[in-house]
């Protein structure tokens, strides 16, 4: 009796362990490695490719985005650029510049320059002028709505 009670058991539960292993996903860190930062990731099929009116083009490839979509990091790649932002940003955003630099001119006046090595976190409510030759990025950016991501 105890032996038919074990190959029950066993048998529950490898069936259960059949049903559950295709819709089970293992969860992975994302990971950017030197390679990916050098600029190899723009090579993915999953990159964002925009030509703008100015002529400029954009790269851009999520490495994650959160289970909730509200959380998400990647890497951004532009040319020349420079715009206005008179609405607020929208999301706030983590940056740090692999190469290049830009130039943020607050709406009250004030000026900073975030080069290549540094990082520059934008709150949602950012508004003033984005100045930049080009750069390559590293993002993070939060979204309470999801959206912006």
């Amino acid at each position: 009796m105890k032996e038919v009670v074990l190959v029950i058991v066993f048998l529950v539960a490898v069936a259960v362990v059949g049903l559950a292993g295709p819709n089970v996903q293992t969860v992975l860190p994302a990971k950017i490695s030197k390679e990916a930062a050098a600029g190899d990731i723009f090579a993915r099929a999953d990159v964002i490719r925009t030509a703008h009116k100015s002529g400029n083009v954009t790269l851009d490839v999520t490495t994650l985005l959160s289970s909730d979509e509200k959380f998400a990091s990647g890497m951004y790649q532009s040319g020349r650029s420079h715009f206005e932002v008179t609405e607020p940003y929208g999301v706030d955003e983590f940056m740090y510049f692999l190469t290049g630099s830009v130039t943020l001119t607050s709406s009250d006046g004030t000026v900073q320059t975030i080069s290549a090595g540094e990082a520059v976190t934008i709150p949602k409510e950012w508004t003033g002028i984005w100045d930049t030759q080009g750069y390559t990025k590293i993002w993070v950016i939060y979204s309470e709505d999801g959206s912006g991501l």
